[in-house]
């Protein structure tokens, strides 16, 4: 088989979605109106934090880098999606499938990083209310942000670099609506065992660690909650947690059903519906969960809602 590496490497061509030609239309308004729905949602929740200063807390500072690293996540593969479901166009440029790929990994890590910042800051609210304030100061929050894009930007960077070195075969079509690096692997006609070494080992540092992280933290808050006498302190504590704990169910149950369920013959259908979910459906629905759910972001809105009605008039 004929052997191209990346320097005369020109483009792959993205399969998209398994969907009939006759549903593009449908399919395209939809995912149009979601991908537009999380851009206008996490910027109203960068906007309520950014404008109310009762907004300006530690959960909140990390809510925010969250809504950002969505914006740009699902803005990483739905745009091009979209686009190739609109124009039939469905070839990407090598330069743009490499850079695609780093900046997927990238965000990627991200949520999962300040995800398990927010569970860190949750224990603490509630395991350690009195010293909260000492704990969570604004330097351990920067740290904590600054410390989640360097990891992130590094795990990225290293499986971009190890991918760019890799000599790929005369088959350039990717079976997927982006360019996963798992499939961009299966072209690949190197030797990709260091690549799948460095997914495993990235992978707990990425994925798994943090998720351990999370389990521990709602363990301490389960135990502590168990603790409290009053049936108004327990309900006081779930809303503490609720919006935190359902935003971490659908990021890792996506990421569970992805990796860990046992494969079938549809295992590319399943793979492109759970990364639909932790790219699209979940960066979708964050904005929903924390502003349905939670009585501070509710008042900040309708603080702001009151004000643009008062200009108007």
């Amino acid at each position: 088989m004929r052997r191209e590496n990346q320097s005369s490497m020109s483009q792959f061509l993205l399969l998209g979605l398994p969907i009939r030609p006759e549903q593009q239309g449908m399919f395209f308004a939809l995912f149009l109106g979601m991908y537009l729905t999380t851009v206008l949602g996490n910027l109203l929740i960068i906007l309520l934090i950014r404008l109310d200063s009762r907004l300006h807390t530690p959960m909140y500072f990390f809510l925010s880098h969250l809504a950002f690293s969505d914006i740009v996540f699902s803005s990483v593969t739905v745009p091009k999606m979209l686009m190739n479901m609109h124009t039939k166009y469905k070839s990407i440029p090598y330069a743009g499938c490499i850079s695609q790929t780093y900046f997927f990994i990238l965000f990627a890590d991200l949520d999962s990083f300040l995800i398990t910042s927010m569970a860190y800051d949750r224990y603490v609210a509630v395991c350690h209310p009195l010293h909260y304030t000492i704990i969570m100061s604004q330097s351990i929050c920067v740290t904590l942000v600054v410390g989640s894009w360097v990891i992130a930007c590094a795990c990225a960077l290293l499986h971009t670099l190890l991918l760019a070195r890799l000599s790929f075969c005369a088959d350039h079509t990717i079976p997927h609506f982006f360019c996963d690096l798992a499939a961009l692997l299966e072209l690949s006609c190197s030797d990709t065992s260091l690549n799948q070494l460095v997914i495993f080992t990235a992978g707990l540092t990425a994925i798994m660690l943090p998720f351990l992280c999370i389990v521990v933290s709602y363990g301490h808050i389960g135990t502590t909650i168990l603790q409290v006498p009053s049936t108004k302190g327990i309900c006081k504590a779930l809303s503490t947690c609720g919006s935190h704990l359902s935003v971490v169910t659908l990021y890792y149950g996506a990421i569970i059903g992805l990796y860990f369920l046992p494969s079938s013959n549809n295992t590319n259908i399943k793979n492109i519906i759970a990364s639909l979910m932790y790219t699209v459906f979940t960066p979708m629905l964050n904005p929903f969960i924390y502003s349905l759910r939670n009585k501070d972001m509710k008042v900040a809105l309708r603080k702001l809602l009151s004000k643009k009605t008062y200009s108007f008039n």
